[in-house]
């Protein structure tokens, strides 16, 4: 291993649109060595890396995956203010090779701020299958960058994208030079009058680049403009010649200068596509949208993506059952063969009861968790997720919304924490209060293991229908509650969406296989966190107080059948449970369950599953776990009883289990997903979260409920 010199380092910032690969590039270029954090004073997500090169220390910084650097989401902000106040060496732009005139948008705005960019053209084993090409001399002469291609998610051009950093920051790089982004002959003379008065003011430009600062002064660009505003006043010519500037764009081209500036970038864009781009007529772009035609046609594209979704549902209970059967064989056998190893007393039922029983309720559903997550990874990575958020749009601004706040949404079948982090793409603060207090009502995968545990146990042959119907419900009750808060405490303005949507591609195993385990590694992670301690808390809660007396009676009848002969083993099997029953109610969370029974009963709910829903709050997978250690039974005596099986044998009703499932559905998010909530809209809207969800929860839930015995159910 190449040692690198202290004075031998080069700060690397990623930036480049999303779905382009960047992270494929990232993950080719740090391998293992990331580590995850927020930018300094913000709560977006930092992903930073290091790598040994040719002497080099090298120090990559993922930045936020955006379109532009107008700085108007909060992920556009965070990407420039890093631009611009930690002065990268060495910036690698990544594009898309196939869609080059939405990639270079960006690439023009990193130019124009005078940073040292390499254009990396990602995917380019598609652009070459598609008949297309680029003349990446050309382009490199044009922009004045170096040019790389690379095939990212098969791990090709990583090291040609190294050896052109070590070139360009040791000035080995010929082609390399700044040029001026041209934005036609007006803007580009103001352009120029205004920078050249900037540097004659004597302005302290405090590492920024004259010119991109001019163009920041004509867009009246709301950060820089507070950033310069005192000094500004300083320079009463340059004011001046500003304000001309602006008035002179209004009259001569009656649009804002914003977008005056904006169409100048475009038609720079475009000119440099004419130059270096090839095109043949039939290539991915035309086959994606003669596919788009199809899929996102106005009435079939919606029962398509149903369909699709409902495939992806069905196939994570229906394949996922083989494999959580054999992890509930193994759960069941290690619980024996540790009750047969172990001395009886606390330390094995600590073990066998409260860690093995609590945790292994939930590991069991792992298979399914990883069917879902690999359904949602094909999507992704085929292009179809955009076009769900296109499809979507409409019916979203019946909500107040627009199609960009679905993808967040998409995330939460994931996991409502970065789907909670991922509103911060969007533009409006209304926005993104209004689509954050809808995402605890998306099924997390969180809440899958209660969904399939609970529909396998009492709807069997209907359990895939019936966990598809709490992802429609969901949705159903999203968009109730989305127009309640529309038209009271949360009124949002419509605004139009685009999207350009990215071509269709084939999900290469090895991209998807990262994305699944990423996921489901996060499911893992929380076995040995969050549901273990509420697993042993949970034990220890239902394993004290011990009640002598009450013990000894019990074990006076079991020993006095025993006596008799012939033994009646169904008895004594009834009056052992009758025993574990007992102790459980005598004990710290019986008491618990029996004082919060009253406020559930109404619903049809037990102790156990009240007690279930207020440890859900912890994370909603402890639901089952909470279950799991309350419906133990002494595993000596049925080591091979499953969950289902004790749950079957309970006094639960399929009303009740299915007006359960709603419950957990609606109420208040996990303690994660709370904590974000508060990170992102504040503490007011955190708690108006907690208590709206739990209220709309238990009204609906009673509605269902009482409904369904009035039918008889």
């Amino acid at each position: 291993m190449v040692t690198p010199l202290k004075d031998k380092s080069i700060t690397i910032a990623l930036a480049g649109n999303p779905n382009s690969g960047k992270t494929s590039i990232f993950n080719g270029l740090t391998g293992a060595r990331q580590k995850v954090g927020n930018f300094a004073g913000v709560t977006v997500e930092k992903r930073e890396g290091r790598k040994v090169f040719n002497g080099y220390d090298l120090n990559i910084v993922d930045l936020p995956g955006t379109y532009s650097l107008t700085a108007q989401s909060l992920d556009e902000k965070v990407a420039r203010d890093f631009l611009l106040n930690e002065s990268p060496d060495i910036v690698i732009n990544v594009i898309d090779s196939g869609c080059l005139e939405r990639s270079l948008y960006l690439t023009t705005q990193l130019i124009a701020m005078g940073l040292d960019v390499i254009i990396d053209l990602n995917m380019w084993d598609e652009l070459e299958k598609s008949g297309d090409a680029i003349d990446t001399d050309t382009l490199s002469v044009l922009l004045g960058t170096p040019i790389v291609t690379s095939v990212a998610s098969r791990g090709k051009g990583i090291n040609k994208l190294l050896d052109a950093v070590i070139e360009l920051h040791e000035n080995r790089q010929a082609t390399h030079h700044h040029p001026p982004v041209s934005y036609g002959p007006l803007l580009d003379d103001m352009i120029r009058d205004i920078s050249d008065e900037i540097e004659k003011s004597g302005l302290d430009l405090d590492g920024a680049n004259s010119r991109w600062l001019a163009v920041k002064f004509i867009e009246r660009d709301e950060q820089i403009g507070a950033l310069y505003q005192d000094t500004l006043k300083q320079y009463k010519s340059l004011e001046d010649k500003i304000d001309k500037a602006v008035q002179h764009i209004k009259v001569t081209t009656s649009s804002d200068p914003e977008f005056a500036i904006e169409e100048g970038r475009m038609g720079f864009v475009a000119g440099v596509v004419r130059e270096v781009a090839k095109k043949k007529s039939f290539n991915r772009m035309w086959l994606s949208t003669q596919i788009d035609n199809f899929l996102t046609h106005p009435l079939l594209g919606y029962p398509l993506f149903l369909i699709f979704m409902w495939l992806i549902f069905y196939a994570t209970f229906t394949l996922g059952e083989y494999p959580q059967m054999w992890f509930e064989t193994g759960i069941s056998q290690l619980q024996l063969l540790l009750t047969s190893i172990l001395p009886h007393g606390p330390v094995v039922d600590l073990v066998v009861e409260g860690i093995v029983g609590g945790v292994g309720s939930v590991i069991v559903f792992l298979p399914n968790i990883v069917i879902l997550f690999l359904g949602i990874s094909l999507l992704e990575d085929s292009g179809y997720m955009a076009r769900a958020a296109f499809l979507t749009d409409k019916p979203m601004h019946f909500l107040g919304l627009h199609g960009k706040s679905f993808i967040p949404m998409l995330m939460g079948f994931g996991c409502t924490v970065p789907a909670i982090m991922a509103t911060r793409t969007l533009e409006s603060p209304r926005d993104r209060i209004l689509t954050t207090l809808l995402l605890p009502m998306v099924s997390c995968s969180a809440k899958l293991p209660v969904y399939i545990l609970i529909a396998g146990t009492f709807f069997e042959k209907r359990a895939g229908h019936v966990v598809f119907s709490m992802y429609i419900l969901g949705i159903v009750f999203a968009i109730i509650v989305a127009r309640i808060l529309q038209r009271t405490m949360v009124k949002t303005e419509s605004i139009p969406f685009v999207m350009e949507l990215p071509p269709y591609r084939w999900p290469t195993l090895k991209s998807v296989v990262i994305h699944m385990w990423e996921k489901s590694k996060l499911y893992l992670k929380k076995m040995s966190g969050v549901i273990l301690i509420a697993s042993v808390i949970l034990w220890a809660l239902g394993y004290f107080p011990k009640s002598e007396k009450l013990t000894a009676q019990y074990d006076q009848k079991i020993e006095t059948l025993k006596q008799q002969t012939p033994l009646d083993v169904q008895k004594l099997d009834s009056l052992i449970k009758e025993k574990r029953a007992a102790e459980l109610e005598y004990s710290f969370i019986g008491r618990i369950g029996q004082g919060v029974e009253p406020v559930f009963k109404p619903l049809g709910f037990n102790w156990q599953m009240s007690v279930a829903l207020f440890t859900g709050f912890a994370a909603k997978e402890v639901v089952v776990s909470t279950l799991g250690v309350l419906y133990q039974v002494e595993p000596s005596d049925e080591p091979t009883t499953s969950l289902s099986e004790k749950l079957k044998n309970s006094e639960i009703t399929p009303l009740a289990a299915y007006t359960f499932l709603v419950f957990i559905l609606l109420y208040t998010a996990c303690i994660a997903s709370v904590v974000a909530i508060k990170r992102e809209i504040g503490a007011k809207w955190m708690t108006f979260s907690i208590v709206f969800q739990t209220a709309i929860a238990w009204i609906v839930s009673f509605v269902i409920y009482n409904a369904g015995m009035l039918m008889g159910l």
